[in-house]
């Protein structure tokens, strides 16, 4: 058993393809609902880097931080090929602390769930909130559960790029709404230009979220963050959802008091 969070190549191949309606998102809210000039912005879980390289190289200031050493090492890789800067820290991102606030920060697809506890998603969301400015903007994704959800969900992706092939499935192998965690394996065949195949299975857990347990919980950070505007990951400016048992997977652009 490996992490595939071990394998950046990969795992920043099944995800590529979002990145430009992310970053354009992300521009078009600034704009919208920040108070000021944003240039200061911070990815907590960046993961491979993706959209912490493609906002430096639209002139934004950038921290990365994640838990995976082997992931930032990718991403430093990446900035180099591409002649860009970014602050680079392996930390924790519910303890993370910085000298200077930010402007805005950004957590999209699910990487929020991977803090299993309530306790420890308030930790992050205030550890956040404590690093921007007044006006900033925290911009956090995540999929949420309906309560008539399929607990057997299985999905698969092929990605290509330079000659490698990726084939991934993510199957949900245990599914527990009472303890509100769900068990999640990912199989990856990564074939190379070469012919040599790699397969990877790795299993992890994520909290469920249903809307209204996602509507409780940024109620309890309510006197730090205001809800400035909702979406989903369509991620259009202009097609505003409602916090309603129809939002599954939720993009919440959050305003520090």
């Amino acid at each position: 058993m490996a992490s595939w969070y071990d394998y950046p190549q990969y795992f920043d191949m099944v995800f590529r393809d979002e990145t430009a309606a992310e970053v354009h998102f992300f521009e078009k809210a600034f704009s919208r609902f920040a108070q000021g000039q944003v240039q200061r912005v911070l990815e907590p879980g960046c993961g491979s880097g993706r959209l912490v390289a493609e906002m430096a190289a639209k002139g934004y200031q950038l921290t990365g931080v994640d838990l995976s050493q082997p992931m930032l090492d990718y991403l430093a890789r990446r900035l180099r090929r591409r002649g860009l800067n970014a602050e680079l820290r392996c930390e924790d991102m519910t303890r993370m602390d910085f000298e200077s606030p930010f402007d805005a920060a950004f957590c999209t697809f699910n990487t929020f769930r991977h803090l299993t506890d309530e306790k420890t998603a308030l930790k992050h969301l205030r550890n956040v909130a404590s690093h921007l400015r007044t006006g900033g903007l925290y911009i956090l994704g995540f999929h949420l559960i309906p309560m008539d959800a399929d607990p057997e969900c299985t999905e698969r992706w092929t990605a290509k790029h330079a000659g490698t092939t990726v084939h991934v499935t993510l199957k949900v192998i245990d599914f527990d709404r009472k303890k509100r965690r769900e068990m999640l394996r990912v199989s990856v065949k990564a074939q190379k230009r070469s012919g040599d195949i790699e397969r990877i299975r790795s299993e992890f857990p994520l909290r469920i979220y249903t809307p209204a347990q996602a509507k409780s919980l940024l109620g309890k950070v309510s006197d730090l963050y205001e809800i400035a505007g909702i979406y989903d990951f369509d991620y259009d400016i202009e097609e505003e959802r409602t916090f309603d048992n129809d939002l599954t997977d939720a993009l919440f652009v959050l305003k520090r008091r």
